[in-house]
């Protein structure tokens, strides 16, 4: 199958490559696509060289697929173009995710809804990916009216410029800086740019992709989300009131069988998720489970998981195997 990886040379555009190598998705030809400056350089996949091309030259090429990871405006401009040609795009922008017509997706919880005639599908905020794969089989047993999320998130989230500011700031180093603020030995309570009800775009974003991925709109959820001084993973602290009474052991056991989680939840041995534990892996690791005595049918519960890869990489490639699987993308499609 032939792959484009628009960004190929961006901290995500980089962890796709290696998830697309790991998981050893049927890669007959990379062609790696990045900016002008970028053009024309090597990047080595599976021990074999391949030149970087224009947007232009990979869509000449005919890839089955284009993964991008390239920023918003990069997405809303070159996605089309490769759809227009027949090309399957899964976008890890924020570019088409509340796009009516456009399929949000995060395969263990609505890989379904996909169809060969969706050429441009979104990849949902990382944020929202990790709480959502916990969320869907809970919501399937106990129907999930409201959730309130505080998260800690990683300076890897905001691309390799914040993981240099965070180190630099670590040596004493005055260097370029894409946070207003310091944060090492910090925390900035902003995510992304402030919206007129005075959330971030970021908590925005959590509060509607996680109605449009579980198909609920009657799920209410409010989010306060978090820059934290570390690498490996995002972490959130979630509160989940459910329509019906829940039995906390059958919560574990629901959790513990549901698809891609992980649950680490043995207080007695302090056992329980974290960014370094969860730092390039594939799942998403629940724990810290206990019932909130403040009101009836609600569970408080942590969860963690590595946001390059879950939460961007990971999860896009997972909907590139789905559409191989079901045949919607490669020899074989039917449109």
């Amino acid at each position: 199958m032939k792959v484009a990886v628009v960004g190929a040379t961006g901290l995500v555009g980089t962890k796709m490559l290696q998830v697309l190598d790991e998981r050893n998705f049927p890669v007959t030809e990379l062609i790696p696509v990045a900016s002008a400056k970028s053009i024309g350089k090597e990047i080595t996949f599976k021990g074999k060289q391949y030149k970087i091309v224009s947007a232009e030259d990979a869509i000449k090429q005919k890839p089955d697929v284009a993964i991008f990871s390239a920023g918003g405006s990069t997405s809303l401009e070159q996605a089309p173009l490769f759809a227009n040609a027949g090309i399957t795009v899964i976008d890890n922008s924020s570019a088409w995710r509340m796009e009516p017509t456009k399929k949000l997706v995060v395969p263990e919880v609505n890989a379904d809804v996909l169809t060969a005639e969706d050429k441009i599908i979104a990849n949902p905020n990382c944020s929202t990916i990790q709480m959502v794969v916990a969320l869907k089989p809970l919501h399937d047993r106990y129907k999930i009216k409201r959730v309130v999320v505080s998260t800690y998130q990683s300076v890897t989230g905001t691309g390799v410029k914040a993981v240099d500011q965070l180190f630099n700031e670590r040596k004493g180093i005055d260097g370029p800086k894409v946070y207003p603020y310091t944060i090492d030995l910090n925390v900035i309570p902003q995510i992304d740019v402030f919206t007129e009800n005075g959330y971030t775009k970021e908590e925005m974003k959590m509060i509607l992709e996680t109605k449009k991925i579980m198909g609920d709109d009657s799920i209410a959820v409010t989010a306060t989300t978090v820059r934290i001084p570390v690498m490996g993973g995002h972490s959130e602290s979630v509160n989940i009131e459910f329509a019906h009474e829940y039995d906390l052991s059958e919560v574990r056991e629901v959790l513990a069988n549901a698809p891609g989680v992980v649950v680490v939840d043995d207080i007695a041995n302090l056992k329980y998720p974290m960014p370094l534990d969860a730092h390039d892996k594939d799942e998403v690791f629940v724990g810290r489970l206990r019932r909130d005595e403040t009101q009836p049918n609600t569970l408080n519960c942590w969860i963690v998981s590595d946001n390059l890869r879950k939460g961007a990489a990971t999860n896009a490639v997972q909907i590139a195997e789905y559409l191989a699987s079901k045949h919607l993308i490669g020899q074989g499609v039917a449109v």
